[in-house]
């Protein structure tokens, strides 16, 4: 019986012959979101192919994906490419493909990744965790609607903005808080900040409670931290903060970020989404 967790099934790449940087891999029932993977796992799987590359240096500062297309249940194709490495950091861009009408390749997704071999230097937050709850006083986040498999993969506990208990198209802020981690145990790593970094729900239902058609075009990821401040938050969990800042003529972004329990800046995240009446 295997044991391995699920996440690490879903990020499960193997290397190809066919060139340096390329990848295969399969989409997982686990992270599925109605009509495509979670984001969030995409663009872990991004991350995690850059990771994976005999030539990378340093560990990740920024990530951006971009989701041309929803990638369909089955195989897929990852292209890792530094484009330029210099003496700390290292660009990266990557490419995900499905086969396509004729066997043509059809991209599903774009990403670019910076890497960086830091140095120790003066350093401080200027964006301090906000005062919280305990976790263990919040009530868990039930299980998921069908089709939101990903949901049931992450224990949230929700103390603000959730999501409205009555779409009747009312105003209200759109900033939640919650406390997050994996819902069955697993270190935190790079690639689990990634997809972290995109748990949370469309601004625009929140702020309108109207529940629109919406989805991530673009999300930018930067990491604050080593290793070592990874390593020391182990399996618990990260407080997240979500707001968002502009909506527009069917697009709006939305700003994140995720802090560990003992109040270091791990990550922030900024997306764009679309959204329709």
């Amino acid at each position: 019986m295997s044991t391995q967790h699920p996440f690490d099934k879903a990020l499960a790449l193997q290397h190809s012959d066919i060139r340096v940087g390329h990848f295969t891999g399969a989409t997982s029932p686990d992270y599925w979101n109605m009509v495509g993977p979670f984001g969030g796992a995409t663009a872990a799987i991004a991350l995690q192919s850059v990771m994976q590359h005999p030539d990378v240096l340093g560990t990740p500062i920024a990530l951006t994906v971009n989701f041309a297309a929803a990638l369909e249940a089955g195989a897929f194709d990852v292209q890792a490419t530094a484009v330029r490495t210099n003496r700390s950091t290292q660009h990266w861009t990557v490419q995900i493909t499905q086969p396509g009408a004729g066997g043509a390749p059809n991209m599903t997704t774009t990403a670019t990744v910076v890497t960086a071999a830091r140095r120790e230097t003066w350093s401080q937050s200027d964006m301090p965790m906000p005062e919280a709850p305990r976790p263990g006083t919040v009530e868990r986040l039930s299980v998921g609607p069908a089709g939101v498999a990903w949901l049931d993969q992450y224990e949230m506990r929700l103390f603000g903005g959730s999501i409205p208990a009555k779409w009747d198209a009312s105003l209200h802020h759109s900033e939640s808080r919650l406390w997050l981690r994996d819902a069955q145990a697993r270190p935190l790593d790079f690639a689990s900040l990634a997809a972290m970094s995109d748990v949370f729900y469309p601004r625009v239902w929140l702020r309108r409670a109207k529940h629109v058609p919406a989805g991530t075009v673009s999300i930018t990821t930067y990491f604050h931290a080593g290793p070592a401040q990874l390593a020391e938050v182990g399996t618990g969990y990260l407080l997240g903060r979500a707001v968002g800042q502009q909506f527009f003529n069917g697009f709006f972004d939305q700003t994140a970020h995720l802090w560990s329990e003992q109040g270091a800046l791990l990550a922030t995240s900024n997306q764009i989404v679309y959204y329709k009446e």
